[in-house]
């Protein structure tokens, strides 16, 4: 089963209906027609965006996952190099 995929939008409105409105998660995620648990991560989400709860935001964990992917890329073509390296040394003797 595929899982469904929300608007940021509809996740906005969500949240506001807990935060502003005052509605209880699962009364929340009940009239939506969404589980608890999404909702609850959501609220957590932009709990952390606001900085209102500690963690890392949307836009520090894209920078990690970029920053992780460059790293292998790096470690790639650094042990190419040394390969290469060691192949013409041998070469050249």
């Amino acid at each position: 089963m595929k899982r469904k995929v929300y608007s940021e939008s509809f996740k906005a409105e969500a949240v506001k209906l807990v935060k502003e409105q005052g509605l209880r998660v699962g009364q929340a995620a009940k009239d939506l027609g969404i589980s608890e648990s999404a909702l609850r991560r959501w609220v957590d989400v932009d709990d952390v965006e606001r900085g209102a709860k500690p963690g890392l935001t949307v836009a520090e964990k894209a920078e990690i996952r970029d920053l992780k992917r460059e790293l292998a890329t790096l470690k790639m073509e650094r042990d190419i190099l040394r390969k290469a390296t060691a192949f013409f040394a041998r070469e050249s003797q």
